[in-house]
């Protein structure tokens, strides 16, 4: 069974940032992480509850390859992204 993936804007702010931060030090790099977002979105939709309980009823999931971790849940048939969240930074409290 495979969930409908939401990505709320915030989460997509956050990756165009990383996108466009990588491609400015390396062209390319934007598009291979951009591309190991996309697995981990896959992985993410075909198995979500298999991920880790992270904050209250957010899970996680590592992005391969790059410091980021994407934050989300689900529910009955959908999966909501509300972070890409690079691991160096600190969640507001």
């Amino acid at each position: 069974m495979s969930f409908t993936l939401f990505i709320r804007q915030e989460a997509s702010v956050e990756t165009i940032d990383a996108y466009l931060w990588y491609e400015e030090k390396l062209a390319g790099l934007g598009e291979h992480f951009l591309s190991s977002l996309d697995e981990t979105y896959s992985d993410i939709a075909s198995r979500p509850t298999s991920f880790q309980i992270k904050y209250g009823a957010f899970r996680h999931a590592l992005v391969r390859g790059f410091p980021f971790v994407v934050f989300f849940s689900e529910d009955d048939n959908t999966v909501t992204v509300f972070s890409v969240f690079h691991t160096s930074r600190r969640p507001k409290s």
